[in-house]
C-alpha cells in the first residue's frame, strides 16, 4: 500500500512539474548599448532543449521549464551570451554586446544538396583564440564612385515647353550623404541626387480614386531662395494595399560574401536586414538565398516563409572573404528565381553588395543587358549598398534602374527596419510600373522652368508615349514628389543660350483667346500595370496662385528645405539666396507628426552640415 501511494505522489509532481513547464512566457533580446529591441536572433533554452526566433520587438517565447534553466543567445556582431535564470525570475532579458571585429574566415555551409565550399580570406592569428581580422580602416571616400551628375538648367516654356522624366522612388542618396555628414565629411557634389533626398520623405497626398492605382497632386509657392520666382510641386500617391492582400512573393536573396564585405557595417548588417525581412514574411512567400564571392553558389533552395528558423540559420552562417563573382551571383540567383516563379506574384532577386564587381561579368553595359533580359521575364532587381569606402553606387544604381527595382542604401539598422518592416509593401510590391511623367508649361504664364534634380532621370519628349521605353516603378503606398523652380512672364530670366525665333513657323500654335487663362502648366502620367503591356494617361492641370512658402503644407514647407540642403550641399549655381540657417528654419516649421523621426533627424544633419561647411570656409 506505501509502495502505490509513493508512486501515486510521484506522478502528482511529475505532472505539476509539466503543468509548470508548459507555462509559455516572454523573453526578450536588446542591444546593449542603445537599448534597442534586436529582431530575427536565434535564442536557445536549454533543458529542455528550445530554439525559437526574436520577433520585430525582440520578444521570443518559450514553455517555462520546471527548474532553473539557461538561455544562450548567438548573433554575429555580437558577444554570444548565456544566461541562466530562475522560474522564479521576474524578466527574461538578455542584453547583447557589440563586438569591434568579425570573424574574417567562411565557410558557406547550404541546406540545398551541394558541396560544401570554403569561400576564404587572409585572416590575422589571435593567440589563444579565433583568427580575427586586422582592425577596419576608416572609410576612405576618395575611392567611392558615383555618376556625374549635369544640373537641370533654365529652359524658356515657348522654345521647350515639355519636360519628360521618369519617376523615381529611390532614396539611396539620402543614406549616403547621412552616413558621411555623420562621419564628419561633407559629401562629393555627384553622391547628392537632390530628388532621392526629397523623396526620402514621406509626404501626405490624396490617395488614388476609380480604378487608377496612382493619383496626381499638384500646388504653387513662392521660391524661397527666390522670391520672384515660384515653386512648383508634383505628388504622386500609390495606392495602399493590406499585407494580407499583396500577391504571394518569390524571393530569391543574393548577397555578396566576397572580402570586401568583411567589416561589421556590411555583411553583419545585411544579416539583419534580411531577418527583419524574413519576419515579415507570410506562409504562402518563399525565400532562396544565393551568395557570391569567388564562386557563386545557392545556400538555401527556395523555402517556405513559415520556415523562419530555417531560413534565418542559414543568414547566421554566411561569413566574408574572397573576391567578387557578381556577374556569376546574379546569373545564378536569377536561375533560381525562374524555377519557383509564381504566375502574377512578385518575383524579385533582392541584391545585397557594396558594389564592388571585380570577377566575372562586370561592365555596367554587360550586367545592365543580363538584368533587362530577366526584367522581361517577370523577374524584378531590387538592390541594397552596404559599405563606404570603395562604394559602387554608379554600379547598383545602374543595376537597380535596369531591373525594375528599387536601390536604397542601408547604413544602419533603423534604416533596415524602414526599408523591410515599415515600408514593407512599398519596397518589394509593385503597382505600377514604367512610370513617366510630362509636364506641359504655359509660355504665357511661365518665361522658363528648372527642374530640380532628376538629371539621370530625364527622358525624350517622344519617349513618353513610347511604351517600348523603360521608366520608374512605384511601389504600394510609396510617393513621389517633384519640384520645378519657374520664372513667371515678365521677369528677368536666367535662361543662356537661346535660340533664335523660328522664322518659318509660328514657336508655338496660338490659342483661343481666355482658352487656357489661368492654367500655369497640365502634368500628364503614363503607367503600367504590373503585368501590362500598353500604358494609361492620367493628368492634372496646376492654375495660378501662389502663396507663401509659410503659408503651405507642412510637406511642402520640408521639400524645399530639402532641395535647398541639396543645392548647398552641391554649390549649385542655381541655390540663389540658399542658407543653411533658411533650410534649417524651413525643416524645423515642417516637422509635424514624426513618429518615425526622420524629419528631427534630417534636422540634425542639417546642423551638422552647416559645422563642417564652416569649419572649411575658416581653413
Amino acid at each position: 500500500m506505501k509502495k502505490l501511494f509513493l508512486l501515486a505522489l510521484s506522478a502528482l509532481l511529475t505532472a505539476a512539474g509539466f503543468a509548470q513547464s508548459s507555462k509559455t512566457t516572454t523573453g526578450h533580446v536588446l542591444d546593449a548599448q542603445s537599448g534597442h529591441p534586436l529582431p530575427g536572433i536565434i535564442v536557445t533554452v536549454k533543458s529542455p532543449l528550445q530554439k525559437m526566433v526574436t520577433d520585430m520587438a525582440g520578444k521570443f517565447m518559450f514553455k517555462m521549464p520546471a527548474d532553473s534553466f539557461t538561455i544562450e543567445v548567438q548573433c554575429i556582431g555580437y558577444e554570444t551570451l548565456a544566461r541562466r535564470f530562475s522560474p522564479k525570475d521576474a524578466a527574461f532579458e538578455i542584453k547583447m554586446t557589440p563586438v569591434k571585429a568579425a570573424l574574417n574566415e567562411v565557410v558557406v555551409t547550404g541546406y540545398a544538396p551541394r558541396l560544401k565550399k570554403s569561400l576564404t580570406a587572409a585572416s590575422v592569428a589571435y593567440e589563444g583564440r579565433a583568427a580575427m581580422p586586422a582592425p577596419m580602416p576608416r572609410a576612405d571616400y576618395n575611392t567611392d564612385e558615383f555618376n556625374t551628375i549635369n544640373e537641370n538648367a533654365f529652359h524658356p516654356a515657348r522654345q521647350r515647353p515639355l519636360s519628360t522624366f521618369s519617376a523615381d522612388v529611390d532614396r539611396a542618396s539620402y543614406s549616403v550623404v547621412r552616413k558621411m555628414l555623420n562621419s564628419g565629411y561633407l559629401p562629393p557634389a555627384d553622391a547628392v541626387r537632390v530628388e532621392e533626398l526629397i523623396n526620402y520623405f514621406d509626404y501626405v497626398y490624396p490617395a488614388p480614386v476609380n480604378n487608377d492605382p496612382v493619383a496626381i497632386h499638384t500646388d504653387l509657392a513662392i521660391c524661397p531662395w527666390n522670391t520672384q520666382h515660384q515653386l512648383v510641386r508634383i505628388g504622386i500617391q500609390g495606392k495602399k494595399v493590406p499585407t494580407d492582400k499583396l500577391p504571394a512573393s518569390n524571393l530569391v536573396f543574393l548577397i555578396d560574401v566576397s572580402g570586401s564585405m568583411n567589416q561589421e557595417n556590411r555583411l553583419p548588417l545585411v544579416k539583419q536586414a534580411f531577418k527583419a525581412l524574413v519576419q515579415q514574411l507570410r506562409p504562402q512567400d518563399r525565400v532562396a538565398i544565393v551568395v557570391y564571392a569567388g564562386a557563386a553558389g545557392l545556400v538555401l533552395p527556395s523555402t517556405s516563409g513559415r520556415e523562419k528558423m530555417k531560413i534565418t540559420e542559414a543568414l547566421e552562417q554566411l561569413s566574408a572573404g574572397g573576391s567578387t563573382a557578381g556577374g556569376a551571383g546574379i546569373q545564378l540567383a536569377y536561375q533560381t528565381a525562374l524555377e519557383h516563379f509564381i504566375k502574377e506574384g512578385n518575383n524579385r532577386v533582392i541584391l545585397a553588395t557594396d558594389g564592388d564587381f571585380n570577377v566575372g561579368v562586370h561592365s555596367d553595359g554587360d550586367l545592365a543587358k543580363l538584368v533587362e533580359a530577366q526584367r522581361e521575364k517577370g523577374v524584378f532587381l531590387s538592390v541594397l549598398g552596404f559599405g563606404m569606402g570603395n562604394y559602387k553606387d554608379n554600379h547598383l544604381e545602374t543595376l537597380a534602374d535596369k531591373g525594375n527595382g528599387n536601390y536604397a542604401y542601408i547604413d544602419n539598422f533603423e534604416e533596415a527596419r524602414r526599408t523591410f518592416v515599415t515600408e514593407f509593401g512599398g519596397t518589394l510590391f509593385t503597382i505600377a510600373k514604367d512610370v513617366k511623367l510630362q509636364v506641359e508649361f504655359n509660355p504665357k504664364i511661365v518665361q522658363s522652368y528648372r527642374l530640380i534634380g532628376y538629371e539621370n532621370r530625364l527622358l525624350n519628349d517622344a519617349d513618353f508615349n513610347d511604351d517600348r521605353k523603360d521608366a520608374g516603378d512605384m511601389g504600394a503606398g510609396h510617393t513621389v514628389t517633384a519640384l520645378y523652380e519657374i520664372v513667371p512672364a515678365g521677369v528677368t530670366s536666367p535662361v543662356t543660350g537661346t535660340t533664335d525665333p523660328l522664322k518659318y513657323q509660328p514657336n508655338t500654335p496660338t490659342p483661343e483667346p481666355g482658352t487656357f487663362d489661368g492654367e500655369v502648366l497640365t502634368v500628364k502620367m503614363r503607367y503600367k500595370e504590373p503585368n501590362g503591356k500598353k500604358s494609361r494617361l492620367v493628368e492634372k492641370v496646376l492654375r495660378s496662385g501662389a502663396r507663401k512658402i509659410e503659408e503651405c503644407p507642412e510637406d511642402f514647407r520640408l521639400a524645399a528645405s530639402v532641395a535647398e540642403f541639396g543645392m548647398l550641399l552641391r554649390n549649385s549655381a542655381f541655390s540663389g539666396r540658399s542658407s543653411w540657417e533658411d533650410a534649417i528654419r524651413l525643416a524645423a516649421s515642417a516637422r509635424g507628426e514624426d513618429p518615425e523621426g526622420y524629419r528631427a533627424e534630417y534636422l540634425q544633419l542639417l546642423k551638422k552640415a552647416k559645422v563642417i561647411r564652416e569649419g572649411i570656409a575658416k581653413k
